[in-house]
Parts: C-alpha cells; sequence; structure tokens
C-alpha cells in the first residue's frame, strides 16, 4: 500500500487552492463568497471591528466567518482548500507557506502584543540570581517553574522560547503547559495551576486588576521589537482580485476605529472577547495594544520568527520575508 506523507498531501491541498480556491465563484468569474478564519483573540480585533461595524458590506462577496481556538486547526483547514482568508499568529502562518500552501501574509493586525507574565516571588529571584532564578526557584519550591500557554508553535509558545534562549535559561529548568485559549490560561492563572504565562490582552490587564500574585514581568517591546503575532493571510486566488485590497481597506479602518474609538472598541471587545468593557478600556490603553495594518511594521520581528521557528522544526526551511510577504496589496491602498 502506498503512503503519501501529510507534507506532500498538503501541498497537493494546496496547489488544488491555487486553481479553485475556497471561496465560491460567480457565473462571470467573480467572488460571491470569501471563507474566513478568525480566533476570539484580543490580535484579531479588527474581524470583531469589521463584524460589529458592518465594514464587511463594503466586501463584494459574502464573508463566511469561521470561529476556530487554535492555530494548528486553521492550518489543517488552510490544507483542506477550506479557506481563503485567516487572521491568526504569524508561526502557524509560516507553517502553512512552509508547507506548499499558496498564501501570503498580506497584513499586520497587531505588533508587539505578547507579556511574559510571572509570580511576584520571581521578581526578588531574578534580582539576586538572573537566568539562575528558575534554579532557585526550583530549591525552594520543589518543583520547577510553571509557564502556561498556548500550544507548541504557537506566537506566545515562540516568544516564551526565544526569551528563555536570549536569557541564557534551559528550557528543562522551567515547564511550560499546553493551554488552549486564552480564557483557560487566565483560569490557570487564578487558580494557581501555572507560576507564569506568555499571553496576549486582556490576561495581563486582568490579572493586573484581580488579586492574583502573577503579573506582568517583561512586555514583548523589551524582548524583541516589532515581534509579530496575529496577521492576515490571504490564499493566492484570492490575493488576485479586488476582494483582497477591499478586505484590506476594511481592515484600516478597522484599526483607524480601535485607535479613535476606545469607548465603542471596549464595548466590541466585551461583546466578541468575553472581557469586561471596564477592563477592555484599560487594556487598550495598555502597551500591548499596538494595532496596525501594515505588514512592515512587523518585519525584524518576523525574521527573528522565522529563524527561531526553523530552528525548533516547526517549518523546515528559515523563510524569507519574500517569502511570506505580499506588499502589493496594502501598498494598493
Amino acid at each position: 500500500m502506498t503512503q503519501i506523507s501529510r507534507r506532500t498531501y498538503l501541498a497537493g491541498a494546496g496547489a488544488a487552492v491555487t486553481a479553485g480556491f475556497a471561496g465560491c465563484t460567480g457565473g462571470d468569474g467573480g467572488v460571491d463568497s470569501v471563507s474566513v478564519a478568525y480566533m476570539p483573540i484580543f490580535p484579531d480585533l479588527q474581524y470583531f471591528v469589521m463584524e460589529s461595524e458592518g465594514y464587511f458590506e463594503n466586501v463584494d462577496a459574502s464573508i463566511e466567518s469561521r470561529e476556530f481556538t487554535d492555530g494548528p486547526a486553521i492550518v489543517q483547514a488552510y490544507g483542506g482548500g477550506e479557506l481563503d482568508v485567516a487572521m491568526f499568529g504569524i508561526v502557524p502562518s509560516m507553517i502553512v507557506i512552509d508547507r506548499g500552501i499558496p498564501a501570503k501574509v498580506t497584513a499586520a493586525n497587531i505588533k508587539e502584543p505578547m507579556a511574559i507574565m510571572a509570580h511576584e516571588d520571581l521578581g526578588g529571584l531574578w534580582d539576586e540570581h538572573g537566568a539562575d532564578a528558575f534554579a532557585a526557584w526550583r530549591e525552594e519550591r520543589g518543583r520547577k517553574f510553571r509557564f502556561g500557554t498556548f500550544p507548541q508553535g504557537s506566537v506566545p509558545d515562540v516568544l516564551l522560547r526565544y526569551w528563555l534562549q536570549q536569557e541564557g535559561v534551559d528550557e528543562s529548568a522551567v515547564d511550560i503547559i499546553e493551554i488552549n485559549g486564552a480564557n483557560a490560561v487566565w483560569q490557570a492563572i487564578a487558580n494557581g495551576e501555572v507560576d507564569g504565562a506568555s499571553i496576549m490582552e486582556p490576561v495581563p490587564t486582568r490579572a493586573a486588576q484581580e488579586d492574583v500574585p502573577i503579573g506582568t514581568f517583561r512586555t514583548a517591546a523589551e524582548i524583541m521589537p516589532g515581534q509579530p503575532a496575529a496577521v492576515t493571510l490571504m490564499s493566492d486566488g484570492i490575493r488576485g482580485t479586488p476582494i483582497a485590497r477591499q478586505f484590506l481597506e476594511q481592515h484600516v479602518r478597522a484599526t483607524e476605529f480601535i485607535r479613535e474609538e476606545p469607548e465603542a472598541t471596549a464595548e466590541i471587545v466585551e461583546s466578541s472577547i468575553g472581557m469586561a468593557a471596564e477592563q477592555a478600556r484599560s487594556a487598550l490603553q495598555g502597551p500591548l495594544s499596538n494595532f496596525v495594518t501594515d505588514p512592515r511594521e512587523i518585519e525584524n520581528g518576523t525574521e527573528i520568527f522565522a529563524r527561531f521557528a526553523n530552528e525548533n522544526g516547526q517549518i523546515d526551511q528559515e523563510l524569507s520575508l519574500e517569502r511570506i510577504f505580499d506588499y502589493s496589496v496594502y501598498e494598493e491602498l
């Protein structure tokens, strides 16, 4: 019996997407519908603004939205030719591209949105021991320091591992616990199941406002200026149509809305992500809410992520910026 590797299968699926992408085409060759994947996370806030404010009505195709809880599921759906656009992490986007699926990143959603969170006791240990603080923690507590973050290969996971590497901390010195979803990460913090996290808003703001001993230890801007996170990935079939430009026009409108309408945006956060509007207002004014559309604003961090993801076996090749990005759609605006 002949077996086909997963990579070979996905590359073939990607070729199918090139020939006839997920969106339905009309009789005149136009696009009738576009399948858009998103995640219920703060860095995908442009999606929720576009949906809430009716911006999708300005796209000459119906938007068929699909919510996913994690990046690997979106990668799988992309491999099956089910998606045209995905708003999710830069690392899963690289995995899609690395597997030969014809798609490129056309926009950033946010930059530097992550925080490394840690128990307040780690701060004193770090001041005294530096990177050996985790060894000191284990000696005092009788167990390793426990970080909770999204599954391996996700943006928060890669940032955490990159930070540990830059600090000279061997990953074996800590436990990295995979958790699906920001709400689940928050529950792990609130219940004392973890000692720290690598996570985006709304978790850092919520932790700062509630009675937990875990707070922001380092911001992404301190670790990696221009750190990428959620991006907008588009299949080749969509990028070659006016729909791509129309979609990014609404993306830009949503980015501007977030910056200019914090009160209204906070209400959208509450209804779409489940963070209380009062906490959302604080988060939107904080150092992690750097919403952007221009893909060039995350170039530096993307190069670092591509190298790190390749070194850690998440992608087979160290992808160049030219392989990852298509700047032309944004530049047409």
